[in-house]
């Protein structure tokens, strides 16, 4: 049977899909392969949410490098991608996000010289089918597919479609397949898990189920809107005094300034948002605080940017994604006046800057830390990684191979990334 080699993109629903598609294919009776040079047809698993540039270098560079291989090209796809995509690639095919239980059959097709394009937006449940685990001790579970919000810079919906939330039943379910496949890890995921509504069950609901389940695992819970987590903060809390949950919490703030805040549409104000970090910190110990910044949102002036550098300096998050604003087509945003691109990466520069040494302080509160971690990845040079219950990385050597295992370790140094310990 012809080799398959597969390349994933993007966000923990998009590995998921990922890691879907290629059990069907290994379940068709496909091999999947390391190299790209050792296999009959690529896939690459796209992702567009934050522009459509980094796809399609992508693509260019395996039509560069590898001109008579046969390509098909999943994820998430949009009208824009697909325009380019055949100019640079007359003879691929195209699979959506929506139907990746299509892609066996997008596969025969492309390798009997035959590329077809399956891009019908439909609802479908994507649980509870073959996989190839990316990582045997972590085990994905996308509670929903789309949002409902319009976030004025964001292109989510028009990707992926309106929200649809998975039946609480075939969540479970999925969960539960993992365990049985020695999963230690549980990834809780969606494109914001405060917007889960299943027949009247929120997501509080739905964590409450999950957490009857039995057995020794740990559960990362995804991102979380600061407008959702203020409405059910006090349930959410509760919920995350649960042994079983890595006291990490992802909630995107974007912008640290309320006039930029309305013209992104995101709902919330700085003070809501402060109000939750406030009440989660109060509430429970040793708890990692995940946030986003948008640097160069339009019309964003520097006194505004400089709310959001203040802000950060104020909450001192331990992790920090910073995203460069990239127009997308179809949205609001798109329509607005722009920064330059040079304004843009200079703010996202002296922010990365400010946040580097805050990291720092922040991970310095570890060191002499002594704990039981569980050895999640695999490092360079005889390392390993582990998380410990605050979902902190924690790197140690060690000439065994204990990936999967939970060990005690002790910190015996920090750098802004991570922790760095020894086994005790």
């Amino acid at each position: 049977m012809e080799k398959i080699y597969f390349k994933t993109f993007g966000c923990s629903v998009n590995f998921s899909e990922g890691e879907i598609m290629q059990g069907l294919l290994v379940k068709a009776g496909f091999e999947l392969v390391d190299k790209p040079e050792d296999s009959d047809l690529i896939v690459l698993n796209i992702c567009t949410v934050k522009g459509e540039n980094k796809a399609l270098k992508e693509i260019r560079l395996a039509k560069e490098n590898f001109p008579y291989k046969k390509l098909v090209i999943a994820g998430c796809i949009t009208k824009v991608i697909i325009e380019e995509a055949k100019e640079i690639a007359p003879d691929a095919s195209l699979i959506s996000t929506h139907n990746i239980k299509e892609i066996v059959s997008v596969v025969e097709e492309t390798l009997n010289d035959n590329p077809i394009a399956v891009l019908a937006k439909e609802k479908d449940i994507k649980l509870n089918l073959p996989r190839v685990y990316k990582n045997k001790i972590i085990g994905i579970v996308p509670i929903c597919s789309g949002c409902n919000f319009q976030c004025t810079y964001c292109s989510v919906t028009y990707v992926k479609g309106r929200l649809f939330s998975y039946p609480i039943e075939a969540i479970l379910e999925q969960i539960n397949r993992h365990l049985t496949k020695g999963v230690k890890e549980i990834w809780i995921t969606s494109q914001n898990n405060g917007a889960y509504n299943y027949n009247n069950k929120n997501i509080i609901d739905l964590m409450k189920e999950i957490l009857k389940i039995k057995g020794d695992f740990k559960i990362r819970f995804g991102m979380i809107k600061p407008d959702n987590a203020l409405k059910l903060l006090d349930g959410l809390i509760e919920i995350y005094k649960n042994e079983k949950m890595f006291k990490f919490l992802h909630i995107p703030v974007q912008s640290g300034n309320n006039e930029i805040l309305k013209l992104m549409d995101r709902k919330y104000t700085i003070e809501d948002f402060k109000e939750v970090i406030k009440k989660f910190r109060i509430n429970i110990s040793d708890l990692t605080i995940s946030t986003d910044i948008i640097c160069g949102f339009p019309t964003e002036t520097k006194e505004q940017f400089q709310d959001s550098v203040s802000l950060i300096k104020e909450i001192k998050p331990d992790v920090l994604n910073i995203s460069r604003f990239v127009a997308r087509p179809k949205t609001k945003a798109f329509e607005m006046e722009q920064l330059t691109g040079g304004e843009i990466k200079d703010r996202s520069r002296a922010l990365t800057s400010i946040f580097d040494w805050i990291a720092f302080e922040q991970n310095k509160k570890w060191r002499n830390w002594s704990g039981t971690i569980l050895i999640d990845e695999i490092g360079k040079n005889k390392t390993f990684i582990g998380r410990n219950h605050s979902y902190k990385p924690v790197v140690i050597e060690c000439d065994k191979d204990i990936f999967g295992k939970i060990v005690k370790v002790k910190v015996t140094d920090i750098t802004k990334y991570d922790l760095r310990g020894i086994l005790v």
